[in-house]
């Protein structure tokens, strides 16, 4: 479920379904310390989404365990390193929850729940799943838990109805899975004995202008198709205070004419577009060891800029290069304003600066970009008891949100034994 990159016009345009306040779920293995990849594909986009709606951000520990099942014992010290990181990002405790998958059991149980009733040949056709095992030939992955997977995400995301779930491209099937799981369960449980009768009474508490109106839209949506009228009754029912989460969720399947809806269907939220590339040109990745870590010290990061490869035209300093075929240059799309850039493309390709001249103003950005960070680490370095509330809270808020779904979930399957 992490987020990459794609088109920020099509990131507006599924923003834009997603209505103020909802719910919106994201979750990142721990693969240990992050770093500038992770904040301009991930983080920087976290940290504008707690701004707009009700986030919750997961370490998807168990979800490292389905390729690293043979090695856990790393993935402890790495959740905290990356948990640390996502504070000194600016991810606030105090507006999104933070907590770790497998300290809410839920999880796991409606993991099991859907399992039930989703076709294995909807998990075999998931693209990333031959994709995985093709890049990944030297680990055993001929496990449930891997096949399995996508169906976890699925119930992660559905234990919290999470209507808005960012994501890059290779992750937009499974949004779109998770969305064939909430509508095949909807269509086998969501019909209650006493349907209509709960939806009727859940009206009366809208009030009777409200209900009016949710009355005649849903006429006129059933009787004429009208679809404006349904998005009408959507919005309207967003609106409502005075209403519970099943009664919500009911009334939306009553505007429909379907049955109650018990877990809504998610939206993919195309992430911004992400060009923060590695030191060699490649994509930022750890196993490419072209990283620059969001708590590197600046002379480690210095360094690390000052002996970049260029462009190989450029053997001597006379030489005139061309700035596409530079990594150099990639960097300075991300960091530098379109003077800058204009200044560089005109040094280089006359060789009237050198490749260390062009490297500097990024140098200077990156270490702007990293120093509040690296501040901010150490205050929780300093503390991890501060660190361990904070998870603690969001943990305990999680469960309580994840308990009142599978309540429900338990008795639309009959499982509520009394």
């Amino acid at each position: 479920m992490l987020l990459k990159s794609k088109n920020d016009l099509e990131d507006s345009h599924l923003n834009s379904v997603i209505p103020q306040n909802a719910r919106v779920l994201s979750g990142m293995r721990p693969t240990g310390q992050l770093h500038l990849g992770h904040y301009h594909g991930v983080l920087k986009n976290w940290v504008k989404l707690q701004h707009q709606y009700d986030c919750f951000f997961f370490v998807a520990d168990w979800h490292a365990l389905t390729t690293h099942y043979e090695t856990p014992a790393i993935i402890s010290q790495s959740l905290w390193d990356m948990v640390i990181d996502w504070l000194a990002a600016g991810v606030n405790p105090g507006t999104a929850k933070l907590f770790i998958q497998s300290r809410v059991p839920e999880h796991a149980e409606l993991h099991l729940l859907l399992s039930m009733m989703t076709p294995i040949g909807w998990l075999e056709r998931v693209p990333t799943y031959k994709d995985q095992q093709e890049k990944l030939k030297g680990m055993d992955l001929a496990t449930y838990g891997f096949l399995g997977y996508p169906l976890l995400q699925s119930a992660d995301i559905l234990i919290y109805r999470a209507l808005g779930v960012p994501v890059g491209d290779d992750q937009v099937a499974h949004v779109e899975l998770t969305r064939e799981v909430a509508r095949r369960f909807n269509h086998l449980y969501g019909r209650e004995p006493d349907f209509e009768d709960k939806a009727e009474a859940a009206i009366k508490k809208m009030g009777k202008k409200s209900g009016k109106v949710y009355r005649d839209v849903r006429k006129r949506y059933q009787e004429q198709g009208d679809a404006e009228a349904l998005e009408v009754g959507k919005a309207l029912l967003e609106e409502q205070q005075n209403l519970t989460i099943g009664d919500r969720e009911r009334l939306f399947g009553y505007l429909e004419g379907s049955g109650r809806i018990i877990l809504p269907e998610p939206q993919a939220m195309l992430t911004p577009a992400s060009k923060m590339m590695g030191l060699d040109g490649q994509k930022m990745s750890k196993s490419y060891g072209n990283t620059i870590a969001l708590r590197e010290e600046p002379e480690q990061v210095t360094q690390k800029l000052r002996t970049m490869p260029t462009d190989p035209a450029r053997v001597r300093r006379t030489d005139p290069g061309t700035p596409e075929k530079c990594p150099v240059w990639q960097l300075h799309q991300v960091y530098s304003n379109e003077e800058v850039r204009d200044w560089v493309r005109q040094g280089c390709t006359s060789a009237g600066i050198g490749c260390l001249d062009c490297k500097q103003p990024v140098i200077d950005a990156v270490l702007q970009e990293l120093e509040p960070i690296r501040a901010r680490a150490e205050q929780y370095l300093s503390n991890p008891s501060l660190v361990r509330g904070i998870v603690d809270e969001g943990c305990d808020a999680a469960r309580t949100v994840a308990r009142e779904t599978l309540q429900e979930v338990r008795a639309a399957m009959g499982l509520n034994y009394k």
